[in-house]
């Protein structure tokens, strides 16, 4: 999947993307020698003797507050000036003594302890060097980014953009929540759920439609989509049976429908869908199988779309119990992982069905059983890939 071109956007609008240059810093940090607390700029020589027994006393020439411009202020023999924290330092001091050092005073201040040269003061480009790389290229922006970004004098930044992705649900038994139910009808959950997983990998949603079984219906709507959309989620109707709307619309678009040695999700389909050749995933219609069809195929296109590997949380791991699998099939199975003493201890949810939302809820974790692999023994090692909205860390 290529990347999105480029693009500039404003600091608020970059968490989670990917900057495509070398962000390089315009001021340093600090942009100028400042008081690291509140107290009194002095010569450091002007207190070496001080004590609470013999304080020295200085003439206080001056008051510099954060933001203040201290250009106008020299501190001279026996004088100090008064200072806050995160305030530019005056000329010829070369110290701050801490304001409960002293007796506070505004005409006069005692100092009752000596510091040395250099002592509660933050040097002019210490942290950061005005014109060095702050942030190479290919960095995911976070809030600590953003925050270096702009205290550097940046208002924006290089960053591949978020997709625009489209979420369709399709069955004529799909009811908005909250509506009465009909017999034969189920509320439509997985649009909802797609929407959310794409805005939990920083891309956008920016459609979420619940369509009927019609053909027509489906196709005029993933055109106008595809004019505009950068990528099409659609759930359901990709299996083998008669009103299988998405494989029977979509099959003479472009649209590839195959089955995938995998449970669950074994029905896919992907293609490239109009004149801008706009990437479709047209995901099973049963909800585990819809997670775990994102988990495993639409979220590393996303990824690769704003420019950046996908990155699993993936441990290794003990199963707590045993678990049997189709032969022939990698399957995907929900679990309950812990950490504990000895390692993480994987304890597979009861219900594997495809049909199980309580389950996949339940589960914070996904379990990879090779396909050779038809039976897991308590004790045996497994991969597992830890959901990212769940508390755990590798």
């Amino acid at each position: 999947m290529a990347a999105a071109e480029p693009v500039e956007l404003e600091l608020s609008a970059c968490c989670g993307l990917v900057t495509c240059t070398d962000v390089v810093a315009r001021v340093g940090l600090p942009g100028f020698d400042n008081s690291a607390m509140d107290g009194y700029a002095v010569r450091s020589a002007d207190v070496a003797e001080a004590s609470d027994d013999r304080p020295e006393v200085l003439r206080v020439v001056g008051e510099v507050a954060a933001g203040g411009d201290a250009a106008g202020l020299v501190v001279g023999p026996g004088q100090a000036v008064r200072i806050m924290t995160g305030a530019m330092m005056p000329a010829g001091a070369d110290a701050v003594v801490m304001v409960e050092r002293t007796d506070g005073g505004v005409d006069q201040v005692s100092v009752c302890a000596p510091v040395p040269a250099g002592r509660s003061i933050r040097p002019a480009g210490e942290d950061v060097r005005a014109g060095a790389v702050v942030i190479p290229a290919g960095t995911r922006v976070g809030a600590r980014t953003i925050a270096l970004a702009a205290a550097t004098g940046h208002p924006m930044l290089r960053v591949r953009p978020r997709p625009r992705v489209a979420v369709i649900s399709t069955g004529d038994e799909l009811i908005e929540p909250g509506r009465p139910l009909r017999p034969g009808q189920i509320h439509e959950s997985n649009s909802l759920m797609l929407a959310a997983a794409v805005e939990g990998m920083g891309a956008q949603t920016v459609e979420r439609l619940s369509v009927g079984d019609d053909p027509d219906e489906l196709v005029a709507l993933l055109t106008t989509l595809a004019g505009w959309c950068d990528a099409i989620i659609t759930s359901g109707g990709v299996s083998m049976g008669a009103y299988d709307v998405v494989k029977a619309a979509l099959a003479a678009h472009g649209v590839d429908f195959v089955q995938v040695a995998m449970q669950p999700g074994k029905p896919q389909g992907f293609g490239l869908f109009g004149p801008r050749r706009v990437p479709v995933f047209a995901l099973p219609g049963n909800p585990v199988s819809a997670f775990v069809s994102f988990e495993v195929f639409v979220a590393p296109a996303l990824d690769a779309m704003m420019g950046t590997t996908h990155e699993r949380r993936i441990v290794r791991g003990v199963m707590g119990h045993e678990l049997t699998s189709p032969a022939g099939r990698t399957q995907i199975a929900r679990a309950v992982t812990s950490r504990t003493d000895a390692g993480w201890l994987v304890d597979p949810v009861v219900g594997q069905g495809s049909h199980f939302i309580h389950d996949l809820v339940r589960a914070n974790s996904l379990v990879v059983v090779p396909e050779a692999t038809t039976r897991l023994k308590t004790g045996d090692e497994v991969e597992v890939w830890l959901l990212g909205d769940r508390e755990l860390t590798a």
